[in-house]
């Protein structure tokens, strides 16, 4: 796809501001900035990445999904204002799915070990990491403000913190699920997913995409449930004062 091409899709965009600005959404601004900033930092990684395939530095590829576990974390957190210390406990989470996945990926040969192998798997594995991140603390402090009468009650009783709380971890560890689970019941019916349509429109034989796209399906279900139940193990502590009194 020429740059001139690829100019031409901005055409959607403008139209996306127009209709905003039709209907007064104020949805301009933040349409106009993250169309900049969505094609400055996937031009930047791009030639980052060609210099990091090139190169095959063990090195360059650490510290890429070292500084997209950051930027993950960092983002998912956005979701926990008030709660201290959830971006380190987001990191802990994601690192430790990280180098599960990658880990089992490698060991059974099921991915060469390479970066145009490595890189990319990581990043869909951890941007989908960052979304269950984000939905379950979305729904963690949710749960806990509908649920606080019950949790001081049960604490009350003599239920230590996890017990006050594992009702609300339970449901909130579920609520993080629901995508990853409706696109496991929709794919291939409703969409075709980035990594196979990718594959066949560069010229993949199509069952071969298929199989691809399986592995990114399971790997995003286990990434999703390690990381919501690894948080969940972390963050349930922060919500009590050291006497187990539910923080306000």
């Amino acid at each position: 796809m020429s740059f001139l091409a690829l100019s031409f899709t901005l055409l959607f965009v403008i139209i996306t501001m127009l209709v905003s600005v039709w209907q007064k959404l104020d949805l301009e601004k933040d349409i106009a900035v993250g169309t900049v900033r969505a094609a400055v930092q996937l031009l930047a990684v791009g030639y980052v990445l060609q210099f990091v395939f090139q190169s095959e530095n063990i090195f360059f590829i650490i510290l890429i999904i070292c500084v997209m576990i950051v930027v993950a974390a960092m983002n998912a957190a956005k979701r926990a204002k008030g709660m201290t210390g959830v971006v380190w406990r987001i990191i802990l989470s994601i690192a430790t799915m990280e180098i599960l996945m990658m880990g089992l990926l490698l060991s059974l040969h099921i991915i060469e070990a390479t970066p145009q192998y490595i890189i990319p798997l990581s990043g869909m594995t951890i941007g989908n990491a960052m979304v269950a991140c984000g939905l379950f603390l979305t729904q963690l402090k949710r749960e806990t403000d509908t649920s606080k009468g019950e949790i001081e009650a049960l604490l009350s009783l003599g239920a230590t913190s996890r017990q006050a709380v594992q009702d609300v971890l339970k449901r909130s560890v579920k609520f993080s699920m629901i995508p990853t689970i409706d696109a496991m019941k929709t794919v291939g019916l409703v969409q075709l997913p980035g990594m196979m349509t990718g594959m066949i429109i560069a010229g993949a034989d199509p069952v071969e995409a298929v199989r691809y796209q399986i592995l990114i399906i399971f790997v995003f279900t286990s990434s999703s449930a390690i990381t919501s139940m690894m948080l969940s193990m972390l963050c349930y502590k922060n919500l009590f004062t050291k006497d187990l009194r539910l923080k306000s």
